[in-house]
């Protein structure tokens, strides 16, 4: 199976020119890397950031104990990204172009290598389609202007099996060192990403190299198997306690998640893609890509399916089935996709491209007006924050319903406002505290109302009513003490402004 003699495949036409260059006289990363720079950073901070961005956020602008104790409480599988981003944010702010520019930078990246791992496995014009057609991907600018781990976790597992493409055609150990290093990152990123070792595992057992060394010991008599399984030991001793402790949290974590459907499969790629038109045009050259490649299309088939079946398994048992976790395995798909490209005239191949971006042009602009989804479904922090800030007077409060929910109501309107935010009346206990990313409450909210003559309700939702949509003893405190002055209902919530 794991054919990796780097024998070229051929291509249609006698050069390979764009707009004048030889491409062969270029770096074979260079225009993808550009392309997707650009696509990426053009309109970066248009949409405001979105639930999961805020909890970003909140995670990354605590201290390190603070990182530590939400780890230990929700979210460990995402901890090491905290802190990446903790010290990131130390030096860029956190503006919405600050929080995304690593993802912009690591998509940038992610594109690069795939144009390079085409043309180590095959020849540059297979590199270059395929870094091309990854870079005009909708979900390429989706996940590059996300301040989560998804493309950074994209990177590195291209980065990773280039490194071991490298380590089994020309074994050395500096080679073995790099591609651990690459795949520990990988594991440290996104847990979910690991099922890529998998697949490496496979290519690594059928691997057959031109010659053997023997009379090396039991790593040499092994082959690559060997190197192989020392390299994944420091994957193993960072990873699995992080694993297990993610494994305990998975309940909490993931209690929005259903088990997995068979329909989910075919809904994929469309999930990946961020469109449908666009997955199913991506899937249909993957496969003539495959067909084509024969046995050369091992290793790229085997890291798009091999992860996409066991994360499928285990999502028919326990609720994992999230599509954007294996957003990693796009860049494969790309790459088979790239050497179905590669045998039509560059010209040809050139507008199949551009077709893939003109396909996927409504899901760019439409993903750059918000985050969530479905698209319709916008939840404007930003603007409740406006409202706030624009009629708020000394010794106003501020008062969020639900308070437990995913859409981080109170973190929406901090996170625009920071030390303009009212004060928020009913606050127990704060997120970082509880090493959470849910404040608690007063339990007696009528007195902990009792001195604020002016309230700002933020409810999730629109409606006519805001304030009889508070349930429990915040809403009998509320309904006693005030009467709602105006209201403002905005996607996906509503401010109301509440007098004494």
């Amino acid at each position: 199976m794991g054919d990796l003699s780097g024998r070229s495949i051929p291509t249609a036409g006698t050069g390979v020119r764009l707009t004048g260059w030889r491409l062969r006289a270029l770096p074979v990363w260079l225009v993808p890397s550009a392309l997707t720079m650009i696509v990426t950073l053009v309109g970066l901070d248009a949409a405001q950031p979105w639930r999961d961005e805020l909890a970003t956020w909140s995670a990354a602008t605590r201290g390190v104990a603070g990182l530590l104790r939400l780890a230990g409480t929700i979210d460990a599988a995402t901890g090491p990204y905290y802190l990446f981003m903790h010290y990131w944010l130390l030096v860029a702010g956190d503006t919405v172009a600050a929080l995304r520019l690593p993802s912009a930078l690591a998509m940038t990246a992610a594109a690069g290598l795939t144009a390079v791992l085409g043309k180590r496995l095959w020849n540059t014009r297979v590199g270059i389609l395929s870094g091309l057609l990854f870079a005009v991907l909708p979900a390429t600018a989706r996940y590059g202007q996300e301040a989560r781990p998804y493309a950074l976790a994209s990177a590195l597992a291209v980065l990773s099996t280039l490194l071991l493409v490298d380590a089994l055609r020309r074994p050395g150990r500096g080679r073995w060192v790099a591609y651990a290093v690459a795949t520990a990152a990988l594991g440290l990123t996104h847990l979910i990403a690991l099922t890529l070792v998998v697949a490496h595992a496979v290519v690594v057992f059928t691997h057959r190299p031109e010659s053997r060394r023997s009379g090396q010991g039991l790593v040499g008599r092994l082959g690559p198997l060997g190197p192989f399984l020392l390299a994944l030991v420091p994957t193993a001793v960072l990873v699995t306690p992080l694993a297990l402790r993610a494994r305990e949290q998975r309940e909490r974590q993931l209690d929005w998640v259903d088990t997995a459907r068979l329909g989910d499969l075919a809904a994929l790629p469309g999930g990946l893609a961020q469109t449908a038109a666009v997955g199913g045009l991506l899937v249909a050259l993957a496969v003539l890509g495959a067909g084509r490649l024969g046995r050369r299309a091992s290793l790229p088939v085997a890291c798009l399916l091999l992860p996409v079946l066991l994360l499928f398994a285990a999502g028919l048992v326990v609720p994992l089935w999230v599509p954007r976790y294996l957003i990693f395995v796009v860049p494969f798909g790309c790459l088979l996709a790239g050497a179905a490209l590669a045998s039509a005239r560059l010209r040809v191949a050139l507008v199949v491209v551009s077709l893939a971006g003109l396909l996927g042009l409504p899901d760019h602009v439409a993903l750059r007006r918000t985050h969530e989804w479905p698209r319709t479904a916008t939840v404007d922090y930003h603007g409740a924050a406006q409202i706030i800030a624009a009629g708020q007077r000394a010794g106003d409060a501020v008062v969020y319903h639900p308070r437990d929910s995913w859409l981080f109501l109170d973190l929406g309107v901090r996170y625009h406002l920071h030390e303009q935010t009212p004060r928020d009346a009913l606050l127990a206990e704060g997120q970082q505290h509880r090493g959470d990313l849910w404040a608690a409450e007063c339990d007696r909210p009528a007195d902990c109302l009792a001195d604020v003559r002016r309230v700002w309700l933020v409810v999730a939702g629109r409606g006519d009513g805001p304030l009889d949509t508070v349930p429990g003893a915040k809403g009998d405190a509320l309904r006693a003490a005030y009467s709602v002055e105006r209201i403002w209902p905005r996607p996906g919530l509503t401010v109301a402004l509440l007098t004494r």
